[in-house]
């Protein structure tokens, strides 16, 4: 049943770097951007961990044309106030050109309370990485749960779309995402365990009460129930240059989520039985090769070309994405990418042929803000 694709609402939320123009490189100024776009944005336009971060949170819609319009309308506005601060707003997972010196951790109670605890994690400089959250509502923690459990062995293949960050340290890292590498060593950061509601709330106070996690909101599964929103929130993607990447994440993300939707309750087929190494192991895939490489499929274990695992996952949220109308605008998007590469791929390549790494971040700032098309 997929009539209930055209009811699931879409939000992403996209974290960005904020980098010098002079010298490329992250900068704390997270503060003098926020305070020129808050009377305009509002609690759209958020800090984050570190201060030279900045997120920005689309509101809820049903229409792949609008969460468009919402993102580059965000992305302009987040650029023309980055650029009055002196620098350039920036869609990678992970900086390009280093920081020079440690860049602070945000000013906020929260956040400062976990770079004491989890200390040797919070470097400044190595560690700062951006991604994308796709948010699936409206769900009750119940459904959200089910939907989780379904979707994840087909996580690894939206990971691999969206490789955006083959760079740490200034040096090419040798994977396509090294954001997801640098972030999986925080708790939790992984593959969701398959849970019910009440699996969920004795899981989740477990882990706040054993000291593991500080909160709830710290528990980074790459599909949760939103602790702050009903939705199912998906959080495994790099953010990406290309405002296309983030609107083709989204809307198989809304696809694949409407076409399982009907098999969830008593009556349904079960969730999928994926071994929870091979599932690991998939995202390990996903990570070094993106979408230009090699892949392990989570349900037999097999290696396969990465778009085999993207055409596998085409086909299964097909329906949902016909039932919302957006078959034809997933695919329109997807060609592109296919051709060209991921973020990775393409960074790499301009890293080739130029030998500068200041000209891939001038590159990535002109790729966010420029309009679609």
């Amino acid at each position: 049943m997929t009539a209930s694709a055209t009811e699931l609402t879409m939000g992403v939320e996209e974290e960005f770097f904020l980098v010098d123009r002079s010298t490329r490189a992250p900068v704390p100024r997270a503060a003098q951007v926020l305070d020129a776009v808050a009377e305009l944005l509002g609690p759209q336009a958020q800090p984050e961990f570190y201060s030279c971060q900045i997120e920005f949170c689309t509101t809820p819609t049903r229409s792949g044309a609008e969460l468009r319009e919402q993102l580059l309308s965000l992305r302009a506005t987040a650029a023309r106030a980055a650029w009055d601060a002196g620098c350039l707003l920036v869609a990678v997972g992970t900086a390009v050109v280093p920081p020079a010196d440690p860049v602070p951790v945000t000013d906020d109670p929260r956040y400062q309370r976990m770079a004491r605890y989890y200390g040797a994690l919070v470097d400044g400089r190595l560690g700062i990485v951006c991604g994308c959250h796709v948010h699936i509502g409206t769900l009750d923690r119940p459904r959200a749960l089910e939907l989780a459990n379904r979707v994840r062995p087909y996580l690894p293949a939206l990971q691999a779309l969206a490789a955006n960050s083959p760079f740490g340290g200034g040096r090419d890292s040798g994977c396509a995402s090294w954001r997801s590498v640098v972030f999986g060593r925080w708790p939790t950061a992984g593959p969701a365990p398959q849970l019910d509601a009440e699996g969920y709330e004795r899981t989740a106070d477990a882990l706040v009460r054993s000291g593991i996690l500080l909160d709830r909101k710290m528990i980074y599964w790459f599909a949760r129930p939103s602790e702050h929103v009903p939705t199912l929130e998906i959080r495994v993607a790099d953010v990406n240059a290309e405002l296309d990447t983030t609107v083709l994440l989204a809307l198989l993300i809304r696809g694949l989520c409407a076409t399982v939707l009907g098999e969830c309750g008593p009556r349904g087929r079960p969730p999928p039985e994926v071994p929870a190494a091979r599932l690991w192991a998939a995202h390990r895939y996903a990570a070094h090769y993106g979408h230009c490489g090699e892949a392990l499929d989570p349900f037999t274990g097999e290696t396969v070309p990465a778009r085999t695992l993207t055409s596998a996952l085409l086909r299964r949220a097909g329906p949902g994405l016909e039932a919302a109308g957006d078959l034809a605008a997933v695919r329109r998007l997807l060609a592109p990418l296919t051709a060209r590469g991921d973020g990775a791929a393409w960074q790499r390549a301009l890293y080739r042929r130029t030998g500068c790494l200041e000209a891939v971040v001038d590159r990535l700032a002109a790729t966010t803000t420029r309009h679609p098309g």
